[in-house]
């Protein structure tokens, strides 16, 4: 059972995540701060947070969110079949149903060779950022950040490549804590936007 200050670190996080588009970390850390706590105080974990969102998100997003996350799905799974050689997932906000225009793409590849997806971008003419960002085990992996127009919602939303080795799809696919899938590919996310709205 949550302490109720976990509770309340996660409830100042989920705002700045929503209203801000924050990635739960920073605004944990920010929520800390926020709140005049010392910098050691133990962070909630992302499932708190997440319940914390949700309820956010209920409150406050009920009339909007559905639609943006709708429209970011669709943008997401553009991308999915554009890189289909890749073998992409989706995973994050966009995957889980957390996700507000606000909120950025992230698109896991898996590849034969790390090079070959940013050739392929390269290939179509996009422009990126190469980066250095945390996996899903703690390592550190290469992302190909860039921008896409959404043109449901009228605005550019940050998608983000993350590349992975082929090898490191079988524990990617392994499920979270509360038994669900961490992330999907593109047959996954067609039966999301197919299926009616969370």
């Amino acid at each position: 059972m949550p302490n109720a200050l976990a509770t309340e670190i996660a409830n100042a996080a989920a705002r700045m995540v929503v209203e801000e588009g924050l990635e739960w970390g920073p605004a944990k850390r920010r929520a800390v701060r926020q709140l005049g706590l010392p910098t050691r105080t133990p962070l909630p974990d992302n499932d708190l947070v997440e319940d914390a969102v949700r309820e956010y998100i209920g409150l406050f997003c009920a009339d909007t969110q559905p639609q943006e996350l709708l429209a970011l799905r669709q943008l997401a799974l553009i991308w999915m079949e554009r890189m289909e050689t890749f073998r992409p997932h989706l995973g994050g906000a966009v995957w889980h149903g957390t996700a507000t225009r606000l909120s950025d793409i992230y698109l896991q590849l898996f590849c034969d060779d790390c090079k070959s997806a940013e050739i392929a971008l390269i290939d179509h003419h996009v422009d990126y950022e190469p980066r250095t960002v945390t996996g899903f085990h703690g390592e550190s992996v290469e992302a190909l950040s860039l921008s896409s127009h959404s043109p449901v919602l009228g605005e550019m939303i940050g998608v983000h490549l993350l590349i992975y080795d082929l090898d490191d799809l079988r524990g990617a696919l392994r499920p979270d804590a509360r038994g669900r899938a961490p992330r999907g590919d593109i047959r996954a996310v067609r039966k999301l936007l197919e299926s009616p709205p969370e």
